[in-house]
């Protein structure tokens, strides 16, 4: 399917794998889509700028690159920085069109039904989106798809005007007339009031007074205050909405200065926050701002996994602020013909994005279009994506399932770097664009949505997945029964009954396995274990990890992720079998705190010890209670007289031996030695470098320690 992009200050159409249907999810054939001028537009501009001037218009960002360069060095800090500066980004946040596919966990909406959806990253410039059921709704008869496509905007506008909580014959100014400005007129009459507004544009004010504006005036053509006062008896108004989109402090401040003593300011548009006391104060004002489409924005619960807020104690959902939009687009309340100027076609989107930066008179609404009565929907729903042709060779042809941060951050460079070994044949991610986007960058030979793609190619050798952790026993299963070798990011399974499943899977298969428990491959831990060998005592390991504060409803803690002992802990408990060697676990203690506020999770802060059958004793300490400034992770290992400590992976100091330690400037956990003697093992028939049996047990273990904290 065709996508639309902003890249390096262009705007390009790409051909992209189409979404692939989940459970909670619409497929919905693209009929419009509103390009949102203000928002779209600074983000063509913003791709285009050097790193050297968005570094000093974003400071804020300048401490994420010095952490990064701490921990990676400045060549992989270099690299990282330029990889997002040309990468190709989606865009487009508010469409329309038929339903082609519902997900089984939506029962109210059919295939064949007009539907228009919104948000950023899902209702994109495509022909084909994937939206969760509750950033979808219907389309009332009497409001066409051209007219839905605005959608996004509507219910902002819809949300501004109920912060604004508006009484009938109330005077109401709208500061900024564009296309948020003009709905928000529309909404205001419709709601009885009395509404004035302004612009710099004398067309957007003259457009403004047609469509139900009383008063109207071209800023910097008169004394706004003036007006105002004579307006309303020298009262001000009674609300004031900001549409605008500027940095300048200045709209904020007169917004205060033409309303009424004890008034209310909603801000909508994005503008300079640079309040000063006066009038503020003495007006006594209700300062408010207005967040996006309404209650449920930014609620992944809501969003994501369609979680809906009572009707009887939130009236006004994003949703519901949608719905209520189209019914007044349906009813003639509100005429987004007028403000719809032109219209391309989705080729032509690069043509549409220069005309609204270029013309001397700019569009105000802008839609693309879409071939919805071509009949060609087989080809758009098409989730493979070729790139470039195959050549066989000798090395391990790897499919790479789930692009995301990690993934990109850490795999797929170490697979560049290992390519007299491996050979990237393809990437599958849920979203067709961050496929795309990623097999280019990554120079893979396809991209896909669709993981039964990769199982049915012959030429695939091995799948490295890095999905969230609620994928990986499932996804590990099948690619076992299609003969796959497997890189399995840590966890291995989220309960005993994918373990095992997986487990017993493994052993009849007998394809190659692992799982991602890089530590055990860093310098710092091999070094230790070398100066270990021969030990005659058993150890006494000491594993303190401060692993920094998430919230609980982050995708780690809940189902998605299992928990951070499951998703993390693993590590740990994997070093501590690594370096005690062949000795098995004889019994497990954990005690976690006890919570006495409710953002404190008992899984994330806890101590547990583990006694081998060799005599070793082995303890983590793992807590999000600690200082971001603290190192992450410290061990300390004791043997027959000598100490060993492993300081975040920089450095190994020796105690009580001549033997010297090690240290760098950059961290070293094993990431890229894992990735190369598990190759090794492939190309040369030789022993998997973990047994089965032992990330089994590590496994097991990372189980039983997270049950008996969420059990206490």
């Amino acid at each position: 399917m065709r996508q639309v992009f902003i890249k390096s200050g262009s705007v390009i159409v790409d051909q992209v794998p189409a979404p692939l249907l989940d459970k909670d999810s619409v497929l919905v054939e693209v009929a419009y889509s509103l390009i949102s001028t203000g928002t779209e537009l600074s983000g063509v501009e913003q791709s285009g700028k050097s790193l050297v001037k968005r570094a000093f218009e974003q400071p804020e960002k300048i401490q994420k690159v010095v952490d990064h360069l701490r921990s990676q060095g400045i060549h992989k800090t270099i690299a990282k920085v330029r990889e997002k500066a040309e990468e190709a980004r989606p865009t487009g946040y508010s469409c329309s069109g038929i339903v082609l596919q519902v997900g089984a966990g939506v029962t109210d909406i059919r295939p064949g039904d007009r539907v228009a959806c919104a948000g950023a990253g899902l209702a994109n410039h495509a022909e084909m989106v994937l939206a969760p059921r509750n950033l979808v709704v219907t389309v009332p008869e009497g409001c066409d798809l051209r007219d839905a496509a605005s959608v996004t905007l509507g219910s902002i506008a819809i949300q501004g005007v109920r912060r604004t909580a508006p009484q009938l014959g109330e005077i109401v100014a709208v500061i900024g007339l564009g296309l948020l400005g003009q709905l928000t007129v529309q909404l205001l009459k419709a709601a009885g009031c009395q509404v004035v507004g302004f612009d710099l544009d004398p067309q957007r004010v003259q457009l403004a007074q047609q469509l139900g504006m009383q008063y109207g005036f071209v800023a910097g053509q008169t004394y706004i205050n003036n007006q105002i006062r004579h307006l309303t008896g020298d009262h001000g108004v009674d609300s004031a909405i900001i549409t605008a989109a500027s940095n300048s402090d200045a709209i904020v401040q007169q917004a205060m200065e033409i309303t009424r003593k004890k008034g209310r300011v909603v801000v909508v548009g994005a503008v300079g926050l640079g309040l000063k006391r006066s009038p503020f104060y003495e007006k006594e004002l209700d300062f408010l701002i207005s967040c996006s489409y309404g209650p449920g924005r930014y609620d992944k619960r809501y969003e994501e996994q369609g979680v809906d807020y009572p009707y009887a104690y939130v009236r006004w959902t994003e949703n519901r602020n949608m719905q209520e939009y189209l019914r007044l687009i349906a009813a003639a309340q509100v005429n987004v013909k007028a403000i719809i100027q032109r219209e391309y076609t989705i080729d032509e989107a690069p043509q549409a994005y220069e005309a609204l930066r270029t013309d001397v008179e700019k569009p105000l609404g802008v839609l693309l279009s879409y071939e919805l009565a071509s009949g060609n929907s087989d080809a758009k729903l098409a989730t493979m994506t070729p790139l470039r042709s195959f050549k066989r060779s000798d090395k391990i042809q790897v499919a790479l399932v789930g692009g995301g941060n990690f993934a990109r951050a850490v795999h797929l460079p170490n697979l560049k770097k290992l390519s007299d070994r491996y050979y990237l044949r393809a990437v599958v991610s849920g979203r067709g664009s961050n496929a795309k986007i990623t097999a280019d960058l990554f120079e893979a030979d396809y991209a896909t949505t669709n993981y039964d793609d990769v199982l049915a190619d012959e030429t695939v050798d091995m799948v490295l997945i890095c999905t969230r952790h609620n994928l990986h026993a499932p996804m590990a299963i099948k690619a076992a029964r299609a003969g796959k070798a497997i890189f399995l990011e840590k966890p291995m399974a989220l309960n005993q009954a994918e373990l095992e499943d997986l487990t017993a899977v493994l052993y009849e298969t007998q394809v190659p396995f692992i799982v991602g428990f890089n530590r055990r491959f860093s310098y710092a831990a091999q070094r230790a274990r070398a100066i270990l060998e021969g030990r005659r005592s058993p150890l006494v390991i000491l594993y303190r990890v401060n692993a920094g504060y998430l919230p609980a409803d982050h995708w780690t803690q809940i189902e998605e992720g299992g928990g951070r002992i499951i998703g993390e802990a693993c590590h740990m408990f994997d070093l501590f079998q690594y370096l005690i060697g062949p000795a098995r676990v004889k019994d497990v203690t954990s005690m976690a705190i006890g919570a006495r506020v409710e953002h404190i999770l008992p899984s994330d802060n806890l101590s547990a010890t583990l006694r081998y059958d060799d005599g070793s004793v082995a303890t983590l300490i793992y807590t999000a209670l600690g200082a971001s400034d603290l190192p992450k992770e410290y061990v300390e290992i004791y043997a027959d007289g000598k100490v060993l400590v492993i300081d975040d992976y920089r450095s190994l100091r020796v105690y009580g031996t001549s033997v010297e330690g090690w240290e760098s400037r950059t961290q070293d956990k094993g990431h890229l030695a894992e990735l190369r003697a598990f190759g090794e093992s492939l190309r040369d028939s030789g022993e998997i470098p973990i047994s089965l049996e032992s990330m089994h047990s590590v496994t097991y273990v990372s189980l039983v320690v997270h049950n008996g904290a969420n059990n206490e």
